[in-house]
């Protein structure tokens, strides 16, 4: 059965000229400068007053239940009213930040403490990040998508990097307490902003009332049976599987064997992110006709910087980071603009939980994997498996035919006749 189209309600105006979009992607870049600056107070305040490992244990105990919960979440958004999913998690965000603030002038930051807090977290964000993640196809037509999203994710960056950066100091003069004062305030913004002027133009199909057991099952079985979703959905998860450790692991293991310092390991580091801002940015300039065949090509430009990362002098290294940002960041816009574009929007929530989870669950592995086969073998070949498995990777998108001709203005065209949701 043909899936319903999303019933338009209002007209979106031109995408530069959309005031409550942008505004609704510079509130969102505020949130996320809050959560780096409370990020960096919990990891802080753990390592004062814990080991290592149990620090370690601190800045990711939101992680497991976030995993286990996530599911259950994308069930939420495609039969919820996203805004109303938001708002209610971000006042349980604000609550827990409340608490913390609270309770750190009574007595110390206790393991305890941040135990909660970092579970609570991850809670909520396994619940709210499934909703959020249908926003941008209920404000702006499928042709807009690539254009927000690069937009939204050089704004999320750019707020993640001023959060991080005021995230000391204000730990440092403020404290835990502090830090939770003000990522809550965040929060307020965002709930007020969802509540009084985030309205949706699109009306999107929902799913039917039934278990969450058996909408989880459901949405395994959507993903088995359309082949064009379950090969973005496993490009997007796989998206970080072969980076993530060959950034986070591999370049401070080159710069140590190399002798180039630490400060090598930050260069790096600012080339990727700048990479990745301008690859983002470009998206909105110069934009491809065929966007998911443009997106999984970049993918295949890095994997090949991925290998390039074990080779060669410093520059060369600085200059692979530089790529694999600016095409992590090209692909990931195009890419997240087809999925939203294309899926199901019956199926959107339980999709994007599936994507997310694909992450959460598979990346200690390849981090793992990555050290053991770099800890046996010379250095660079951990570099060369990873990036040649990105590449491989991108050969079956790349000959599925539908992503060959696709474009987002097609795309557009077709749902212009609005049907009622199912």
């Amino acid at each position: 059965m043909a899936a319903a189209e999303p019933v338009r309600l209002s007209e979106p105006p031109a995408f530069r000229r959309d005031v409550r979009v942008h505004a609704w992607i510079g509130v969102k870049a505020l949130s996320d400068a809050g959560d780096a600056l409370w990020t960096i107070a919990l990891a802080w305040t753990a390592v004062q007053i814990a080991s290592p490992a149990v620090a370690g244990l601190i800045v990711a105990a939101g992680t497991v239940p976030r995993a286990v919960v996530l599911l259950f979440g994308g069930v939420i958004a495609d039969r919820s009213d996203a805004r109303r999913v938001m708002m209610l998690f971000n006042i349980l965000r604000v609550g827990v930040l409340i608490a913390v603030a609270l309770w750190v002038p009574a007595s110390p930051p206790t393991v305890a403490a941040l135990l909660f807090a970092a579970i609570a977290f991850g809670v909520c964000d396994a619940f709210y990040e499934p909703s959020a993640g249908t926003i941008a196809r209920r404000l702006v037509r499928p042709e807009d998508l690539p254009s927000y999203g690069a937009v939204a994710q050089t704004a999320s960056r750019l707020g993640t990097m001023a959060g991080a950066a005021i995230g000391g100091v204000v730990v440092a003069y403020a404290g835990l307490g502090g830090s939770a004062t003000a990522n809550a305030l965040t929060f307020t913004l965002v709930v007020a902003f969802i509540a009084i002027w985030l309205r949706p133009r699109f009306l999107l199909a929902r799913a039917a009332k039934e278990s969450a057991l058996r909408g989880i099952a459901h949405g395994f079985s959507h993903l088995r049976d359309n082949p064009a979703t379950r090969t973005l959905v496993l490009a997007l998860s796989g998206l970080n599987l072969a980076v993530g450790p060959a950034v986070g692991i591999g370049l401070a293991l080159r710069a140590h064997d190399q002798g180039w310092g630490a400060q090598a390991v930050g260069l790096f580091e600012a080339l990727l992110g700048l990479g990745a801002a301008i690859g983002a940015v470009s998206v909105a300039r110069w934009r491809p006709r065929r966007e998911a065949f443009a997106g999984f090509w970049a993918l295949v430009a890095q994997g090949a910087g991925i290998t390039a990362l074990g080779f060669g002098p410093a520059w060369s290294v600085a200059a692979a980071s530089f790529a694999i940002g600016a095409t992590a960041g090209y692909a990931s816009v195009l890419l997240s603009a087809t999925f939203s574009a294309t899926v199901d929007t019956a199926y959107l929530g339980r999709m994007g939980s599936i994507t997310r989870l694909g992450d959460d669950c598979l990346m200690p592995v390849a981090m793992a994997g990555f050290g053991a086969l770099a800890s046996v073998t010379a250095l660079w070949v951990p570099f060369a498996v990873f990036g040649g498995a990105m590449m491989a990777l991108m050969i079956v998108p790349l000959r599925t035919a539908a992503f060959r001709r696709m474009t987002l203005s097609s795309v557009t065209a077709a749902s212009a006749e609005p049907s009622r949701p199912a």
